[in-house]
């Protein structure tokens, strides 16, 4: 393996090959090493307070890569890590977790590196502990069928439900979000360029964008429903088209199409009414008229009103990611 390079930006094609990467790892591994949080900062630049690490192979060929996050000045920075599948337990991966907390540590000294792994896999609890990090946050996977029947529970008295309309619901949804995750600063903290950015993404639907308001219209609730994967399957013809035409693309999943419960929350106000099942109840039943067999969703495991309500809906645990902290 050649020396880790750092680079505050990557240019188009560092980018593309880092969708390569992330592409392979995902259909061998069936789940997507990096977070969407991630990959929106590769696909539209991202903050400016990022380092971007690389591994290369003997032939040049990307192995390995790592996004380091410094722009958290609360919790400090945050980092994922991918390693090419064939080149794992060659010792990639920890030199690329090494080289990030000494970065990590130059840019915020004493903050302490969070590192987050998308799986819980016995090769990612052996680097975490050998390089002196500690399991700090679990968050469950859950998934449901969609072809097994749906429950409908109606809507809460003096309860309307409609679709999102962007361009005119933005500032109102965006401070129902902030009241309604205050205690969850990465999604309640997110800002008009947040929420622009996911609905330029291509699999943006606002038809699947569910809102929630009271009579006088006021918005109350919000489910936001995602689908995901399955969006193409390269081969040769669509790598040379990807670097033709740029980073606009999807990259693959390792997977069918999936339906997601992306985001779903209820106003401080009217939580306990009953709307936040109705509301996930709506969002599954808009999937499954897609055509779509299979929903997913992700909840923290120390949540257990949320796994509960999840879990009467139908949802059972399929996968988890960590998150470790070095101190």
């Amino acid at each position: 393996m050649t020396d880790i390079e750092v680079r505050a930006y990557l240019d188009r094609s560092e980018i593309l090959d880092v969708f390569a990467l992330v592409d392979e790892c995902s259909r061998h591994d069936g789940t997507t090493p990096l977070s969407e949080h991630v990959l929106l900062h590769l696909r539209h630049g991202g903050d400016h307070d990022v380092r971007h690490l690389l591994a290369r192979g003997a032939d040049d060929r990307l192995i390995g890569y790592a996004h380091l996050d410094v722009t958290d000045l609360v919790e400090g920075p945050s980092a994922e890590v991918v390693v090419l599948p064939s080149c794992r337990r060659q010792g990639t991966g920890h030199a690329l977790v090494a080289q990030v907390l000494r970065v990590a540590e130059s840019a915020a000294p004493g903050a302490g590196l969070r590192l987050w792994a998308h799986s819980d896999t016995v090769s990612a609890r052996a680097l975490t502990q050998s390089l002196g990090f500690a399991r700090t946050r679990v968050l469950w996977q859950m998934r449901r069928s969609l072809v097994t029947p749906l429950p409908s529970t109606p809507l809460p008295a003096g309860v309307l439900l409609r679709t999102f309309l962007p361009g005119i619901d933005d500032a109102e949804w965006l401070a129902l979000n902030a009241a309604a995750f205050a205690h969850l600063p990465d999604q309640g903290g997110w800002t008009s360029a947040d929420l622009q950015r996911r609905m330029e993404e291509p699999w943006f639907d606002p038809a699947g964008f569910l809102i929630a308001t009271d009579t006088a219209g006021a918005m109350v609730g919000f489910h936001w429903t995602k689908v995901h994967g399955g969006e193409h399957a390269h081969d040769d013809a669509d790598h040379d088209r990807l670097h033709a035409e740029g980073t606009e693309h999807l990259h693959g999943h390792g997977h069918d199409p999936l339906g997601e419960v992306y985001v779903v929350a209820v106003a401080p106000g009217h939580q306990g009414t009953g709307l936040g099942r109705v509301l996930v109840e709506a969002g599954l039943r808009h999937l499954a008229a897609l055509g779509l067999t299979q929903a997913m969703l992700h909840v923290d495991a120390a949540n257990a009103p949320a796994i509960a309500l999840y879990s009467s809906l139908g949802f059972t645990h399929w996968g988890t990611d960590v998150l470790y902290r070095h101190t």
